[in-house]
C-alpha cells in the first residue's frame, strides 16, 4: 500500500498540473493564443534553458552514460522498424503511415518524461535525463522525417531537405544540451549570478510545460481512426518500454540509469507529431488522435512502469 502511494505521489501531481491546464482553458482564464505563446515560451527559452543549467553546472563524466544513450537511440530505431513495417503490412494509405509510426515512437521527453523522470528520481535524475535527451532529439527528429518522407515517395517536396536539415541543426533544445554538455565537459565554473538566475528562470519550466500540454489537450481530437490510434498507442505506452526494458538489461544498463530509460521510452506522443503530420502532408486527424490517446493512457502506464521499477528497487 504504501508503494502504491509513493508511486501516486509520481505520477499523479504531474498529470493534476496537466488537468489544471485543461480546466483553465474550459474557465476561459487562457485562450490559444496565451497557450501559442507559452508553447514557444517554453521551447525556445525555458527548456534550453533549463537544460543547459543542469547539465553545465553537473559533472558529465560522473552522469553520462553512453551505453544507455545508444540502447535508447537503438529503441527508437526499433520503434520506427516495428511500427512502420506493421503499417505496410496493413497496407495503411501513405498519410496514415507516416502518421501511425512517429506517433509510435517519438515520445514527448521534453514535457512529460523530465516531469516524471524528476519527480521520481530528483535533481540527480532530472541531470542524467537532461543529457540522455539531449543526444535523443535529434535521433527522435531523424526518424520522425523519415517515417513522414518515406510513404510520400516524393511528394512532399515543397520544403526540401534542407529546410528538415535546418530543424535538426537549429533545434533549441539540442544546441542547450550540447552548449550544457560542453560546458561541463570543460568543467567551466557556473557563476553563482548566472546559477541562481538560471535556477529562478528554470523554475517556471515543467509546470508551464504540463499547463500547455493541458490547454492544449481536446477530445475533439480523438477521432477518425480510433482503431490505428489504439494500435500506435499500445506499442507506445506498452511495446517501447518492454523492449527498453530488454535492451538496456542485456547491455549492462542498471540502477537509475535503467529506470530513466524505461520511462522515455514510455513517454506518450508528443504533441509535435501532430504539427509534422499537418506540414508534411500526413494524417494530421490520426496523429492528433494518437497524441490525445497517449496522454490519458500514459497515466495509468507510468503508475504500473513505477510500480514495477520501484518493486525491483529501482
Amino acid at each position: 500500500m504504501l508503494l502504491f502511494l509513493d508511486i501516486l505521489t509520481i505520477v499523479l501531481p504531474v498529470f493534476v498540473v496537466i488537468a489544471l491546464g485543461y480546466a483553465l482553458k474550459r474557465w476561459q482564464l487562457i485562450d490559444n493564443a496565451f497557450l501559442f505563446q507559452t508553447n514557444r515560451l517554453v521551447y525556445y527559452v525555458c527548456l534550453p534553458l533549463l537544460l543547459f543549467h543542469k547539465i553545465g553546472s553537473a559533472d558529465f563524466l560522473a552522469n553520462f552514460n553512453g551505453t544507455l544513450v545508444l540502447g535508447s537511440a537503438a529503441v527508437i530505431a526499433a520503434g520506427f522498424v516495428l511500427s512502420y513495417g506493421y503499417a505496410r503490412w496493413r497496407r495503411y494509405p501513405a498519410a496514415a503511415i507516416g502518421a501511425f509510426s512517429q506517433g509510435s515512437f517519438r515520445g514527448n521527453l521534453a514535457y512529460v518524461g523530465l516531469a516524471i523522470v524528476f519527480n521520481a528520481y530528483g535533481e540527480t535524475g532530472l541531470t542524467r535525463a537532461g543529457i540522455l535527451m539531449g543526444f535523443l532529439v535529434p535521433v527522435l527528429n531523424f526518424f520522425a522525417i523519415l517515417a513522414l518522407l518515406l510513404p510520400q515517395s516524393g511528394e512532399s517536396e515543397e520544403r526540401g531537405r534542407g529546410f528538415w536539415f535546418r530543424q535538426l541543426a537549429y533545434n533549441p533544445l539540442i544546441i542547450a544540451s550540447f552548449a550544457g554538455i560542453l560546458w561541463s565537459f570543460a568543467k567551466l565554473p557556473m557563476p553563482t549570478l548566472l546559477d541562481r538566475s538560471l535556477d529562478i528562470a528554470t523554475g517556471m519550466t515543467l509546470p508551464l510545460a504540463l499547463i500547455a500540454i493541458g490547454g492544449g489537450f481536446s477530445l475533439e481530437r480523438l477521432k477518425g481512426d480510433l482503431v490505428r490510434a489504439g494500435f500506435a498507442t499500445g506499442i507506445k505506452l506498452v511495446w517501447l518500454p518492454l523492449i527498453a526494458t530488454l535492451l538496456l538489461n542485456t547491455l549492462g544498463v542498471t540502477g537509475v540509469d535503467l529506470a530513466i530509460g524505461v520511462l522515455f521510452a514510455g513517454t506518450p506522443t508528443a504533441t509535435a507529431t501532430y504539427i509534422m503530420a499537418h506540414q508534411m502532408k500526413g494524417d494530421a486527424e490520426l496523429a492528433g488522435s494518437i497524441v490525445m490517446m497517449s496522454t490519458l493512457a500514459s497515466a495509468f502506464t507510468y503508475t504500473v512502469a513505477l510500480f514495477l521499477l520501484r518493486s525491483y528497487g529501482l
